[in-house]
C-alpha cells in the first residue's frame, strides 16, 4: 500500500529558503515536498510504498534522515510523523465536499 509520510522536525534556529529547496531537491526522488521556510523547523510529505503504516514511519524516517544531510540541515529532532494512505485522502476530500453541500443546503 502507498503512504504519505509527514514528517516535521525542529530545532533553534530560523530555516532559509533556501535550505527548503535544498530539501525539496534531496525528497523530490521519493515524491516528497519540503516546507518550513522562515520557521524553527523544517518538514517534508514523502511518498512510500509498504506493508503497513509503521513500517512506512521507519521508511521515511531513514529517506529523511539522508534527505536533512544531503540538503546541509542540522539534524533535529523529528517531533512529528504522521501518514495517511491515498483512500483516506479520497475519504477526506468528499467528506469535505457532503459538508460543504450540506452547508450551502441550510
Amino acid at each position: 500500500m502507498q503512504y504519505s509520510v509527514s514528517l516535521i522536525a525542529e530545532g533553534d534556529r530560523e530555516i532559509t529558503l533556501e535550505e527548503v529547496v535544498a530539501l525539496a531537491d534531496a525528497v523530490a526522488i521519493h515524491g516528497g515536498i519540503a516546507s518550513g521556510a522562515g520557521t524553527f523547523g523544517y518538514g517534508a510529505q514523502i511518498l512510500i510504498e509498504a506493508p503497513n503504516s509503521d513500517i512506512a514511519v521507519d521508511m521515511s524516517l531513514e529517506i529523511f534522515e539522508n534527505a536533512v544531510k544531503t540538503a546541509g540541515l542540522p539534524l533535529w529532532p523529528v517531533l512529528k510523523a504522521e501518514t495517511t494512505t491515498e483512500d483516506e485522502e479520497w475519504e477526506s476530500i468528499f467528506q469535505e465536499a457532503e459538508n460543504d453541500l450540506g452547508a450551502q443546503e441550510q
